[in-house]
């Protein structure tokens, strides 16, 4: 699904502009996933895991921007990258009321507002879709994270004990959060 380009003024009076990704996006997305994934333990994969394509990376843009049950909106900020959410819906019967969320920002761009102006439109486009629950899976010690996550509505409903082995050898669990629409 594509959404619609809106600009913002940051807690900075800086200018952030939200958009659908776009296939000559793809090399900086990727730059930007490995840039995120080296700055902090709580995204998914390490930088060297990020072995995707510019082409690859340009087909999964396209099948995002076509597809009716995913969202992914990029936030750029003085023509640079600063992070991305997306939402996935599910499409069968039984849980098509329910959505996933996600989302990344580079640290640099941290507590400028990015995340609260995200996950504000994601609520909003999970509404109108005629959503009723949006959940998320997080990694635990991301405080950050989760002062947002409470902050937008979210409460813990469970935990993956040992979810995430890190480099180090030390294991984190998965914190599973959820939100009524």
């Amino acid at each position: 699904m594509l959404y619609p380009t809106t600009t913002i003024t940051l807690k900075n009076g800086r200018q952030a502009t939200f958009r659908s990704p776009r296939k000559e996006d793809a090399a900086e997305l990727l730059n930007y996933l490995r840039q995120t994934a080296e700055e902090t333990d709580f995204v998914l994969r390490y930088p060297d895991e990020i072995t995707m394509t510019v082409e690859q990376e340009e087909s999964f843009i396209e099948r995002i921007n076509q597809s009716t049950n995913n969202y992914m909106i990029l936030c750029l900020v003085d023509g640079r990258h600063a992070g991305n959410c997306s939402m996935q819906f599910h499409d069968k019967r039984k849980v098509r009321h329910r959505g996933e969320v996600a989302i990344a920002l580079v640290k640099e761009f941290w507590g400028m507002g990015i995340g609260t102006f995200m996950f504000e439109e994601m609520i909003r486009i999970a509404q109108e879709q005629g959503k009723t629950q949006l959940e998320l899976g997080m990694v635990d010690g991301n405080e950050r994270g989760l002062a947002l996550y409470r902050k937008m509505g979210f409460r813990e409903y469970g935990r993956l004990p040992n979810a995430f082995h890190l480099k180090d050898g030390s294991m984190r669990d998965e914190i599973l959060m959820v939100r009524e629409l």
